[in-house]
């Protein structure tokens, strides 16, 4: 294997791993949409912070509060979330699902393989 004649190289590495990672049958495939309300249900997760539907559907930067709604239902249908009771029955929370987290860990680990076979 070659080296990274540039620092680019290294993210073009990672983009490959993830595209394998994306052909997988462990989930369902995710639209651009549900990626990036996956990527901010797992930074909330991240941050141990609670993430309700509501506060999914408020972020303008995803779009109108039913399209949102829409992805959702989606989302966790597909298996990628899952919504839990809160103190307040009208209230869910989403939270990732174990597949979920498990993608995430798969794409660590192909981050890792990008860097180290760089």
């Amino acid at each position: 294997m070659t080296k990274p004649t540039r620092p680019a190289d290294l993210y073009l590495r990672f983009l490959n791993l993830t595209e394998a990672l994306r052909g997988l049958p462990t989930l369902p495939a995710l639209d651009p949409l549900e990626e990036r309300i996956l990527e901010l249900v797992a930074r909330a997760g991240q941050a141990n912070a609670r993430l309700s539907v509501r506060d999914v559907m408020a972020h303008d930067q995803l779009g109108a509060p039913a399209t949102v709604h829409r992805r959702l239902k989606s989302m966790r249908e597909k298996g990628w979330i899952t919504l839990s009771d809160t103190e307040d029955s009208r209230r869910k929370q989403v939270e990732l699902t174990q597949a979920a987290l498990s993608y995430f860990d798969e794409l660590s680990a192909a981050m890792v393989k990008a860097a180290r076979n760089g």
